[in-house]
Parts: C-alpha cells; structure tokens; sequence
C-alpha cells in the first residue's frame, strides 16, 4: 500500500513480501519493541526497577536444540543504554495466546476454552546493523511434522504431522506458557533450521493493555464492519481503536465486512494494526516523556512472559537504542510462502523451495525483501490500499538495508497526519 503524503513528509508504504494472507495478529504489540526506539531514554533506575520487578521470565534454554550465548545486561540509568547484543543479528520468537486463564483474558476472550492455543506466531528478524526490522508470520493452519517436545520435568510430548499451533498447545498441556514457546521453536528449528534468540508471548489482556498504554492505535476502516461474534460494530473511517476494539478487529472471523471468514483472509488489516502502532509509538516519542514511557513500560512487563535477557529493561532499552535511528520505511512484513493443501482440511502447505528461501535469509541475516520480492521497485505514486506492491532492481539474497545514519532522519507522523492519510472510496 502506498500513500501520498505531505511536502514535507516521506512517502511511506505498507509492504507485504507475498500477496498471501496471514493470520491473527494478537502479538502485533510487540513488534513496538523495537518500532518504539530512537529516543533518548530518561527513565530513571526507580522506573527500570519497576519494570524489571513486573516482568515474568522463564529460561527455556534447557528445552531447545541449542542456545545463543546469554547477554549480561550492564547498563547505566545515567548512560546511554548499551546494546548488549551489538553487531549480532537477533531473530525473536513473538506468540500470542489464546489462553483463558485468569477472569480478563476469559472477559474479553468471550467464554472459557480449555487448553492453551497461540493465534499468531512471528519471527521478529533485526539485522545486526539494525537497520532492518522484519516479521515473518507463521499461518497456524500450515501442515507441518511437529517436534518432540521436552518439558520442564524431564518428560517428552511426542509430536504428530498437523496444524502448526499444535506445537504450541504440546508444549503447554502443563498449562506454561515458557515451555509452549519452547515446543514452538523446536519445532521451527526442526522444519527450517532457524535457532531463536528469545521470545515472548502475549495474552488478550496483555494486547489490550499495550494497545491502551499508547492511548490507542489510528486505523483507516475501509468499509462498515459489523461482528456480533467479535462485538465489533464500526463504520468507515479514520477512527482510533481503543485496546478491546483493537483486539476484537484483531481477532474477528465472521460478519460483514470481514471478508470471508478464514484465518487467512486478515493478513492485510492486522499487518496494518501493527504497522500504525509502530507509527504512532515513534510519534510519540514515548521514551523520552518519563511519565508516557513509564506507562509504556509497564503496561509491556505485565503483558507478557519471555526470556530473562529480553526481560531485562536494560537489555530490552539497550536494544531500543541502536535502534535509534529505525525508520518504519524500514519494518517489513511477509508470511511464508504457502498454498492450500487441496483438500477439505482447511489446511495449507508452504512452498518449497520460497519458504526456506525466507527462513535462511533470516539465519543469513539477508534482507527478506529481497529474497521474497526479488525483481521488486519502489512505487511512488498514490496507493489504493490494497496492499500491492511494485518492484525493484534487487538481486535476490542481497542485502539492500545500509547501516542507519547518525545523521539521517528517520520518518516521525503524529495521530492526525496517520489518519489524515485514510481516503474512503
């Protein structure tokens, strides 16, 4: 999707690698972790403490074919934060859980479902110059052999061909979320090769708060929806979503204006959702007003369960300060190259050889762009928002990202100017 914008803005485009769907979006927020940088931080050791006392973290290393070395974090509050893993591409496994636990996320999950299930999972990809932040999405129908899974006490699940979030429902039968994304990136490692170097995962409430702590997320609703399942009723728009409407647009399946109804056909408004969070964060400059990045920050310990160095607020501000010059131009998103299976299952396969294509330019650290958009060519001309792209003269495998710039200016839009590109035909 392309849009005009101002003479004294950048024109900016959504990008897609492949005009495939996707899946929900539920840990959409956490691509702000990275997105939110590019400020300078001043939130005093108080504020870091307090975050790092609201973190749950869980080491998972034990259960995964192999582990990354484990960064110390160092840093200073009267310092600029250390980037505790500079000079190393970081690949992080994002899931988003459709757990029922505790009476918020049973609320605003609209009933109790037994089990533990991840609606999305993501490998949030950030090149070791950090000039790139891409996602690539996993669709949880993909039929796949998953992984026997170690637990926590010494057992094994043994895995079985299917849906790819079996893997994550394996891993939690003990009701744990650490060894669900355990059993998710083993099996990852297994079909790809692709080692993981931390992960996180979200909740509904979670969602909701990290959507609420940024006051919201503009979005241009192209048409009327109407969800009674979803609860979800808007009209066309720019408009700006609170945290459970966000979720609810996130998450909805059946009614008017939704498409079709399969977990496929979301990929182009939930890609959008995380991409107008990232823009509104760095707009607000939330890590440079204490009282907004205190919020922000916590509101981003309660929400989820990760590993002990991304838990860490040092390590994680460290990480959004080589950030500092990111430009959202710069975040991509794909998912796997898939097709349907063909059948009655619903399910759908990845295409080979363009699926580990994506994966190894992800272990590669090459631009995914690249790989998935070879002969792809920067479109400046208005978009009609429907996520097409156009091409550019890139030789596949390359990478096209230059190191940032200290001396670049990287793309900043406040509320109003985001919605201010909403046109409704």
């Amino acid at each position: 999707m392309t849009v005009e914008v101002s003479d004294h803005r950048r024109r900016r485009r959504l990008r897609h690698a492949t005009r495939v769907p996707g899946h929900r979006i539920l840990a959409a927020a956490l691509g702000v972790v990275a997105a939110v940088a590019g400020f300078g931080i001043v939130f005093v050791e108080t504020s870091l403490n307090l975050a790092d006392d609201g973190f749950t973290t869980e080491d998972i290393s034990a259960l995964l074919p192999s582990q990354t070395p484990s960064a110390t974090p160092s840093a200073t509050a009267d310092a600029d934060p250390e980037d505790l893993s500079a000079g190393k591409a970081l690949n992080i496994l994002l899931l988003g859980s459709d757990t029922r636990l505790g009476d918020d996320n049973q609320e605003l999950g609209k009933g109790d479902v037994g089990g533990m299930r991840n609606d999305t999972t993501m490998i949030m990809h950030i090149s070791a110059d950090r000039s790139r932040v891409e996602m690539l999405s996993i669709p949880r129908d993909s039929r796949v052999a998953i992984s026997n899974c170690k637990m926590l006490d010494g057992s094994t699940v043994l895995g079985w061909t299917g849906k790819f979030n079996i893997a994550f429902s394996n891993g939690g039968q003990n009701g744990n979320v650490a060894e669900a994304a355990a059993c998710v990136a083993t099996t990852i490692y297994d079909l790809t090769g692709l080692l993981v170097d931390h992960y996180a995962v979200i909740d509904f409430s979670g969602f909701v708060e990290m959507v609420d702590a940024l006051d919201g997320v503009p979005m241009c609703v192209t048409e009327d929806v109407y969800s009674p399942k979803a609860h979800l009723d808007l009209e066309a728009g720019a408009q700006v979503l609170d945290g459970t409407t966000a979720l609810a647009w996130a998450r909805a399946r059946t009614g008017y204006g939704l498409g079709d109804g399969t977990d496929l056909m979301r990929i182009e408004r939930q890609q959008e959702l995380l991409t107008n969070m990232a823009r509104k964060a760095l707009g607000l400059n939330v890590l440079t007003d204490a009282k907004k990045g205190t919020k922000f920050i916590n509101a981003l310990a309660a929400s989820m369960t990760m590993d002990p160095d991304l838990g860490d607020s040092r390590y994680l501000l460290g990480l959004a300060w080589s950030l500092r010059d990111f430009d959202t131009e710069n975040l991509y998103m794909a998912t796997v190259p898939w097709q349907y299976a063909g059948d009655a299952s619903g399910d759908v396969l990845w295409t080979q050889p363009d699926a580990q294509e994506a994966f190894d330019a992800l272990i590669k650290d090459k631009s995914l762009e690249a790989v998935l958009e070879p002969e792809s060519e920067t479109d400046t001309t208005t978009g009609s928002g429907d996520g097409s792209t156009k091409k550019n003269n890139t030789k596949k495998g390359s990478s096209t990202s230059a190191s940032p710039s200290a001396s670049a200016t990287p793309l900043r839009e406040t509320q109003d100017e985001i919605l201010a590109d909403c046109v409704i035909d």
